[in-house]
C-alpha cells in the first residue's frame, strides 16, 4: 500500500490523507494504523490524527489519553502553535487524539480552523494521515476530504456491500474530492 501510494503521488504530492470507510466496521482505523507505522518506518515523519468525533479509536489502539487533541487545537491558540502530539514508541509516527468529543463534528472539519490545524500539523510532518467516520453514515469524511491531498477508502472483503462502496464513491466524487484508491481489507488469501 505505501509504494502504490507513493507512485501515485508522483504527479500530484501526497502530504495529507483521509482514511475512511463506507460503514462502520471495515477496518479503516486498522488499515490507517498499519500503513501509518510502515511509512514511519519508511523514515518519513508521520502524524497520525484521529478525527472520527463520533467514535474515536485511535487513542485506545495505541493507549493513550484522549484528553487533549483534534478538537483542543481548534479552540486553543497555544495547542495550534504545540500540537499535544503524543509518541507513540514507533520512531517518526506520532499520534493526535480526537480530544473532547463536540457537539458538532462536521462543522469542525469544515471549519476554516481545521485548515490552520492542516497545516500546522504539516508544518511538522511529512504526511499527516486522518481517520475519519464512514463516508456514506456522515459528511465528516467528504468534508475533510476537500482539505486534503487525497482520499483512501476501505472496503472489507465479505462484509462492504457493493451498493455501499459505490456510493460512498459517489458522495467522495460529488464534492470533488481526490480518491487515490482503494484498499481491499480482509481479503482470503487464497484469491
Amino acid at each position: 500500500l505505501r509504494p502504490n501510494l507513493y507512485f501515485s503521488s508522483l504527479d500530484r504530492a501526497l502530504e495529507s490523507l483521509v482514511v475512511t470507510s463506507a460503514a462502520p466496521g471495515d477496518g479503516k482505523s486498522t488499515a490507517l494504523s498499519n500503513l501509518a507505522v510502515t511509512m514511519a518506518q519508511g523514515e518519513k515523519r508521520t502524524i497520525l490524527v484521529d478525527a472520527d468525533l463520533r467514535q474515536p479509536s485511535l487513542h485506545t489502539l495505541f493507549g493513550v489519553s484522549n484528553n487533549q487533541g483534534l478538537t483542543t487545537m481548534t479552540v486553543d491558540e497555544s495547542a495550534l502553535a504545540e500540537p499535544p502530539l503524543v509518541d507513540t514508541g514507533v520512531e517518526n509516527l506520532w499520534l493526535l487524539p480526537s480530544g473532547p468529543l463536540p457537539p458538532n463534528p462536521a462543522e469542525i472539519l469544515g471549519s476554516r480552523r481545521m485548515e490552520d490545524v492542516i497545516t500546522a500539523l504539516k508544518g511538522r510532518a511529512e504526511m499527516v494521515l486522518f481517520d475519519a467516520p464512514p463516508v456514506v453514515a456522515v459528511t465528516d469524511a467528504a468534508v475533510l476530504g476537500t482539505k486534503v491531498d487525497g482520499v483512501l477508502l476501505v472496503v472489507c472483503a465479505g462484509r462492504t456491500r457493493r451498493e455501499h462502496a459505490q456510493r460512498a464513491k459517489e458522495l467522495l466524487e460529488r464534492v470533488h474530492v481526490r480518491i487515490v484508491g482503494a484498499v481491499l481489507n480482509d481479503a482470503p488469501r487464497d484469491i
